[in-house]
């Protein structure tokens, strides 16, 4: 993945006050709230419960880089931001990075980023942290149910410790990115810009919902100051009014040719999205017909553009390597062509999902159990590679939990009965620990093959219904509180190895060691 532009530690708009927009703020590692921009960013604490925290010593930094939160332990998978949000909902997320040498090696970590199950990107800040610079990255994904997990994990490259200064979660609008399917698809931001000036970034709330456009200035081309503003609720997207006030611009019958984003793009879709304004004070006149292509490819036959302004957008456009806009004007246009902003996310597919009933056993388990391994927070299976310590999952579209193996992890607890909804089980190994309570049926877990419960505090009657699982080879439940014996069903099963407790097998029986 591309590092994405940065921003400088000091530079931010002040505008009139609004409400500040819907969704969390957090100043990771900070003990309290501090203000930016109208808007409150919070301690983390109560979304995280894991890693340390520490305070950059350097003198004006802006207040949500002054600290952060650093994740040091080497054996978690992962290390998950978890947040409620609204079933059906679409928010963009922004992490933000200021490495500041807090850990004394002079070299910021490398490292991924994880939305939901899906590897969002690399985190790399050590270009911007060479300027003296933070860096930041944005997503817009959607959330087809009740939490939102953001996730650091470490990757073959990474030497030390992960690490975030901040971390923003905005609620959208339906209407907004609309053309993109976000349940099949998120669109992390490759480049966001307001063209034809060189001047301090847009943000909130010149934008209300926190995005950022960069200034991109280039001595190529005109610039133009319009006359009037737009209606931002005039386009799906809500782009700020400010983001059409200054454009670049061509003379009549010449086509403007703009190299943006100014650096190379992997080859893979994008979504785009132009918005335009014709700058000149609003008339029957004020009108400018132009065609738009990238890369030769068009994109836009029939531009007219008015003072009013217009969006184009594509949510499956094919791009690599550099990539060039021609605006190309049309015959009988009073004017030449003019653009006043961009914006490009690549489009990630979805890697799939874990099975719903598998995400909500775990969550049940994880609520009845003390001391839960520490990288239990996030999707219990996806990606891959940073599932849950323990839990291993199936390679499928809807990703299902195969293993489950938390042998000598000190648990205390007890076991839920929604465990036997993980009808995809087959090893299921919790001996040595001190869970306590009965054995829950687990009946409908019928591909279970090896059930390890041994030298725990279970309590109550060993189930009949261990006999109904027809594929169980090893059963071992030795040094427990059970009462009674073996039912003779389960003695009975060919093929399966029973360990227990001498007090709990009949006198009669052989069918394994004690």
């Amino acid at each position: 993945m591309l590092p994405f532009f940065f921003f400088l530690l000091l530079s931010f708009s002040i505008s009139q006050a609004l409400p500040p927009p819907r969704g969390f703020y957090l100043n990771c590692g900070s003990p309290s709230t501090t203000k930016l921009n109208d808007i409150n960013y919070t301690s983390d604490r109560g979304f995280i419960n894991v890693g340390n925290t520490t305070t950059i010593k350097q003198k004006d930094l802006l207040p949500i880089l002054s600290t952060l939160r650093y994740f040091p332990d080497k054996s978690s998978r992962k290390h998950c931001y978890n947040f409620p949000v609204a079933r059906n909902s679409k928010y963009l997320i922004r992490t933000t990075y200021y490495y500041g040498n807090f850990d004394g090696k002079n070299s910021p970590p490398v490292f991924d980023q994880i939305i939901g199950g899906t590897k969002w990107s690399v985190v790399n800040t050590s270009e911007d942290y060479s300027k003296g610079q933070s860096s930041y990255y944005e997503i817009v994904v959607g959330v087809p149910g009740r939490t939102l997990s953001v996730c650091l994990a470490k990757n073959a490259n990474t030497l030390s410790s992960p690490f975030i200064s901040a971390l923003d979660v905005q609620s959208l609008e339906d209407t907004m990115y609309n053309s993109t399917d976000l349940g099949l698809y998120k669109l992390s931001l490759i480049a966001r810009n307001s063209f034809g000036v060189d001047g301090e970034m847009i943000s909130y709330p010149d934008d209300k919902y926190n995005r950022l456009w960069q200034p991109f200035s280039d001595k190529k081309h005109q610039t133009v100051t319009s006359q009037s503003s737009v209606n931002s609720l005039d386009f799906w997207n809500i782009p700020p009014a400010k983001a059409f006030v200054e454009g670049f611009t061509v003379t009549k019958g010449k086509a403007l040719e703009l190299k943006w984003p100014p650096f190379p793009l992997p080859a893979t879709k994008y979504y785009i999205a132009l918005y335009f304004q014709d700058d000149r004070s609003p008339s029957p006149l004020s009108w400018r017909a132009f065609g738009a292509s990238i890369n030769g490819a068009t994109f836009s036959r029939k531009l007219n553009v008015s003072t009013n302004g217009v969006m184009v957008y594509s949510g499956q456009w094919p791009l690599s390597g550099q990539t060039t806009i021609t605006l190309t004007t049309a015959k009988g246009s009073p004017m030449g062509a003019v653009i006043n902003a961009g914006e490009v996310f690549q489009v990630i597919p979805i890697g799939g999902a874990t099975n719903i009933s598998d995400v909500t056993a775990l969550e049940d388990l994880l609520e009845s159990i003390d001391e839960p391994p520490v990288d239990w927070s996030g999707d219990p299976c996806l990606p891959l590679v940073n599932s849950w310590t323990g839990v291993t999952c199936s390679k499928e579209k809807i990703t299902k939990v195969i293993s489950l193996n938390l042998t000598n992890r000190g648990l205390a607890g007890s076991l839920p009965p929604s465990i036997s909804n993980m009808t995809a089980l087959k090893d299921l190994w919790l001996g040595k620990n001190n869970l306590t309570g009965p054995i829950p049926d687990l009946s409908p877990m019928t591909r279970l093959e090896t059930l390890h419960l041994e030298d725990n505090q279970f309590n109550g009657s060993i189930p009949e219904s261990l006999a109904q699982l027809p594929n169980l080879r090893i059963l071992s439940i030795k040094n427990n509180k059970l009462q009674g014996t073996i039912p003779s069903a389960l003695l009975q099963r060919k093929g399966l190895t029973i360990q227990a407790s001498p007090e709990n097998m009949p006198s009669t029986n052989n069918t394994g060691p004690s």
